[in-house]
C-alpha cells in the first residue's frame, strides 16, 4: 500500500491521459476509428510475419497451420490498410450477426426455461434487446461503428474519472501515513 501511495501521481496521469483521450475521441471519432484499424492493420500484419517466422523456424510437423495463419494475418493487415472503411463495416457487421445470433438463442433459451424459473422474461428481453441491437447496426454499420468509438470514449472518461480521485485519495493517505510516523 504504501508504495502505491508514494506512486499516486501515476494514477492521476493515467486518469488526466484516458480524459484526454476520451475528449479526443469525442471530438473527432471518424478520425479514432481510422487509427484503431491503422493500429489493428499493423498488429495483423507483424502478426502474421512473426507466424511465418515460427512457421520456418519451429521445425514440427504442422509448420504449414502457422504459415497459414501467418499468410491470413498478412493479408487481413494488407486489406485493412488497403480498405479501412470495409474493416470498420466488416467489424460490425460481425458484431451484429452475434448479436442478432446470441440474442436469438436466449430468447430460445428463456421460452425453455419459462417452466423451471421464475424471470425468465428478463433473459427473453435481453435477448430481444440484442436481436434489436444487431439490426439496428445491420441497418446503419457506420453510425454503429462511429457509437462504439463513443462507447469507448466514454468508458476511457469514467476511468480516467476515478483515477484521479484514487490518485488523489492515495496522494491524501499518504500525508496522513506521514504524519503518523512523525
Amino acid at each position: 500500500m504504501l508504495t502505491m501511495t508514494k506512486n499516486w501521481w501515476v494514477l492521476v496521469l493515467r486518469g488526466v491521459l484516458a480524459i484526454v483521450f476520451a475528449l479526443l475521441t469525442f471530438a473527432a471519432p471518424a478520425i479514432t476509428l481510422i487509427y484503431l484499424i491503422t493500429l489493428f492493420a499493423v498488429y495483423a500484419i507483424f502478426d502474421g510475419v512473426l507466424l511465418m517466422i515460427a512457421a520456418f523456424a519451429s521445425g514440427i510437423g504442422n509448420w504449414w497451420t502457422l504459415l497459414l495463419a501467418g499468410i491470413f494475418g498478412i493479408a487481413a493487415g494488407g486489406i485493412a490498410f488497403a480498405y479501412p472503411g470495409l474493416t470498420a463495416v466488416t467489424l460490425i457487421y460481425c458484431i451484429a450477426f452475434w448479436s442478432i445470433a446470441a440474442g436469438i438463442a436466449q430468447i430460445l433459451a428463456a421460452i425453455r426455461l419459462r417452466k423451471e424459473i421464475e424471470g425468465e422474461w428478463m433473459l427473453g428481453l435481453a435477448g430481444a434487446m440484442s436481436v434489436l441491437f444487431g439490426i439496428l447496426l445491420v441497418a446503419s454499420p457506420g453510425a454503429g461503428a462511429l457509437g462504439l468509438i463513443l462507447v469507448i470514449a466514454s468508458y476511457a472518461f469514467v476511468v480516467g474519472v476515478v483515477l484521479i480521485c484514487l490518485g488523489i485519495k492515495l496522494r491524501s493517505f499518504r500525508k496522513g501515513v506521514r504524519a503518523a510516523m512523525a
